[in-house]
């Protein structure tokens, strides 16, 4: 009989393993504690900075010394942390500077930040139940509390994704596997016998559908871009009329998205027309919520946010509106068991009780970080009350600052939705140009420096939109630190900075 081989024992060095990446109890707390003093100084001291400093690419990557080779040996916790913190001070946009205005992305609640470094402490993968028992109860009571705030279906299924493009991915998804003639899932596109799978969008619809439509084998061209009225909304009789002409030329529709606030425009769909449409073509209804339909139950919104509770699938995306910390989206879908229809596979070698919620069921990812945590625990800080406080005060600061360009000459007042006015500068002599045309392009040229400008100069931050044609600046209000006197700055800051716009562009 042979007898096994003995393993040979375990080296001095495993036995008292020392690893790189650890940090002892003791100096991990004093590390912390100093980066928890340095990032609340910080904060504090934001609002009295610039919103982003003006440098070049190359200075930033010198920050870090970008062109160094991957280190050979490690270095001390302490001086990486330390360098780390002092560059992304340095060279940073700050979202919660109080004149931020351009993305709809939020300055982080404090309660979320903490929250993700609750989180990743525990760092359980929110994949399966088993591996994360108290994780997944407490993204599936948030997924429920969302519903909740919005006026969905509390019974709704959903889960938390990255952020706007994963949440509208998954509602796209789950339409074409609910809504193909045919086992998409098992032949994928090429297995459709008929005519060609159609979406219809507005024209004021986030790239994400161009993304879907490509990743997901449908192909651009399966989009039909329907008009707009003259309020940025989706034209009933263009969409009625596009999908009849579809059918007739023996095409597929399956699924009309809806706009709960653009992206360009705050602009909210007429979304409960929309819902009998779909209910009389038997058609999926998708709401891209991922701005704005978190203002659904505030005060002063517009009536049609209320149609959302009817769709069969809505993105929401609590790193805007909500303020967390990003990443931080959630897909909604009225019937639970069309996301485990369109994600769920289950292979041999996964143990996994059936009976308890696995995200890896409902939605493209298997390992998943605890994104859930910090949403939770802000919606018990604020409330619902609190909550509409908040995105009824973001309202009333947009409103008001589309009023104060009233008073304003050289400054044009174009939309207002939500939370987002659109507005262009205009020097005096050419309110009444005398050649609209080669005015009109010298304005979009004008405004396309100010924006630059006031990027650089640090005192505020814009986007863009275009508006029938009109280069527009942006301003978007997602920010529970802007207060009156931020948004009564601006008009100022932007007729000054203006004036040297054009002084630079038509020298005197």
């Amino acid at each position: 009989m042979n007898t096994p081989k003995q393993s040979p024992a375990p080296t001095t060095a495993l036995t008292q393993r020392k690893a790189a990446v650890d940090i002892s109890p003791e100096e991990f707390r004093r590390l912390a504690h100093r980066l928890v003093d340095q990032i609340s100084d910080q904060l504090a001291a934001v609002p009295a900075g610039p919103v982003k400093p003006d440098e070049s690419h190359e200075v930033v990557r010198q920050a870090i010394g970008g062109a160094a080779p991957l280190p050979e040996d490690g270095a001390a916790a302490e001086g990486l942390l330390a360098a780390a913190t002092q560059s992304l001070f340095e060279h940073s946009l700050f979202n919660s500077h109080p004149r931020f205005f351009g993305y709809i992305t939020s300055g982080p609640a404090l309660i979320g930040v903490l929250g993700d470094f609750l989180a990743s402490a525990v760092n359980p993968n929110v994949g399966a139940y088993k591996l994360a028992p108290l994780a997944t109860e407490i993204e599936a009571q948030t997924v429920r509390w969302l519903a909740e705030l919005i006026g969905y279906p509390a019974d709704c299924g959903g889960l938390l994704v990255s952020g706007g493009n994963m949440a509208n991915f998954v509602g796209f998804l789950a339409a074409r596997r609910v809504k193909a003639a045919w086992n998409v899932r098992q032949t994928g596109m090429a297995g459709n016998a008929g005519g060609r799978l159609r979406l219809y969008a507005s024209n004021e619809t986030h790239t994400w559908v161009q993304k879907a439509t490509d990743l997901f084998g449908l192909g651009t061209d399966s989009i039909r871009w329907i008009a707009t009225d003259s309020r940025q909304r989706m034209d009933l009789t263009a969409l009625r009329g596009q999908i009849d002409s579809d059918i007739a030329d023996g095409d597929q529709p399956f699924l009309v998205i809806g706009a709960a606030g653009s992206v360009s425009t705050g602009a909210v769909d007429p979304l409960p027309e929309i819902a009998a449409v779909c209910r009389e073509y038997d058609l999926w209804f998708h709401v891209d919520g991922a701005y704005g339909a978190v203002a659904a139950r505030a005060p002063d919104v517009p009536p049609d946010l209320a149609g959302l509770a009817e769709a069969d699938s809505v993105a929401v995306d609590p790193h805007k509106w909500l303020y967390a910390p990003i990443e931080a989206g959630c897909t909604l879908v009225r019937d639970p068991k069309h996301l485990l229809d369109t994600f769920s596979y289950h292979p041999l070698y996964y143990h996994f009780d059936k009976e308890a919620i696995n995200y890896f069921d409902l939605g493209p990812q298997n390992s998943r970080g605890f994104r859930a945590l910090k949403v939770w625990l802000a919606l018990q800080q604020a409330g619902r009350a609190g909550y509409m406080r908040m995105i009824a005060d973001d309202i009333s600061l947009a409103k008001h600052f589309y009023d104060l360009l009233e008073n304003y000459e050289e400054l044009e007042a174009l939309t207002q939705g939500l939370s987002i006015t659109t507005f262009r500068y205009i020097p005096s002599d050419l309110r009444d140009s005398a050649e609209p045309e080669t005015t009109h392009e010298y304005l979009n040229q004008l405004n396309q420096e100010l924006l630059d400008r006031i990027e650089k100069s640090g005192e505020a931050f814009f986007s863009n939109a275009v508006i029938e044609g009109k280069f527009a600046l942006r301003l978007c209000v997602v920010n529970f630190r802007t207060t009156l006197s931020d948004i009564e700055a601006l008009p100022e800051i932007v007729t000054r900075l203006g004036l040297e716009v054009d002084r630079t562009l038509r020298p005197r």
